[in-house]
């Protein structure tokens, strides 16, 4: 497994190509409503990342034909973005790419659409609680496992179902570089993390079982049995102590 230690000139490239997603975010957060469709995301994302002179990562890789994966209530990750309309009770995650001066930065974030239900709600704090233990987890001296361990720890106790097909990942000039970064098992699992790693880190949770199927699309991944699916991601760079939060968000409690 060759995974690459970026310089700190190399990381403040990511911070730039995070910064422009975390606009993103900010920007789709503010038109989500409903009666919006996915496809009028997808297009604000596409117009912010050009007017920030970037390219969108996710646009063509292995012929995915959206700018934001944009997966709404039981799909987990990777929705087309299109017609579809958003209603009222929805949760959409959005997954957004960014790549400038070929550095990428990588950042999901489940929302609700209107009014949701307390079940939702409890959904969506609970996995971004799972994405700030994980975090704090991520740093120089631990192995890579103590991460998906912390989140384990959490979900598990409280009923959730912890989406093991799909993970967190390193990240750099490719969206997808070792390692690969589960959100559960022994922490004593894989490479030591060292200073200069770069790392996407995304919990996925569900209300049901771990259990997922793919659509007939060849891209939308959903929960097996119907049930709600949130998803939240941050691009890191690791240090000896808290990571630095590349695509960090002003209003996200996750600092």
């Amino acid at each position: 497994m060759a995974i690459s230690i970026k310089n700190e000139r190399e990381v403040e490239k990511m911070r730039a190509a995070g910064h422009i997603v975390a606009i993103c975010h900010q920007r789709v957060e503010a038109a989500i409503a409903p009666g919006v469709t996915t496809a009028e995301l997808d297009a604000l994302v596409r117009d912010t990342v050009k007017e920030h002179g970037a390219l969108a990562s996710f646009l063509g890789y292995n012929g995915f034909s959206g700018n934001i994966c944009a997966s709404v209530n039981e799909e987990i990750v990777h929705g087309i973005p299109g017609k579809r309309v958003l209603k009222d009770g929805d949760i959409i995650s959005v997954d957004i790419g960014a790549i400038l001066d070929g550095w990428q930065g990588d950042s999901a974030w489940t929302y609700p659409v209107g009014t949701i239900s307390d079940d939702a709600k409890r959904l969506l704090a609970d996995t971004e609680e799972s994405l700030r233990l994980a975090l704090s987890a991520a740093r120089a001296g631990n192995r890579l496992g103590e991460i998906g361990f912390a989140v384990e720890q959490f979900a598990a106790p409280r009923g959730y179902g912890i989406v093991r097909g799909y993970g967190g990942h390193g990240i750099g000039r490719r969206m997808h570089e070792d390692p690969h970064v589960p959100n559960y098992g022994s922490r004593t699992y894989g490479p030591v993390l060292r200073k200069g790693m770069t790392l996407a880190i995304e919990p996925m949770l569900t209300l049901g079982t771990d259990d997922t199927r793919e659509l007939a699309d060849g891209w939308t991944v959903v929960t097996a049995d119907g049930s709600l699916a949130a998803h939240f991601e941050h691009t890191v760079a690791i240090t000896d102590g808290d990571p630095i939060i590349l695509t960090k968000r002003l209003d996200s409690v996750v600092q």
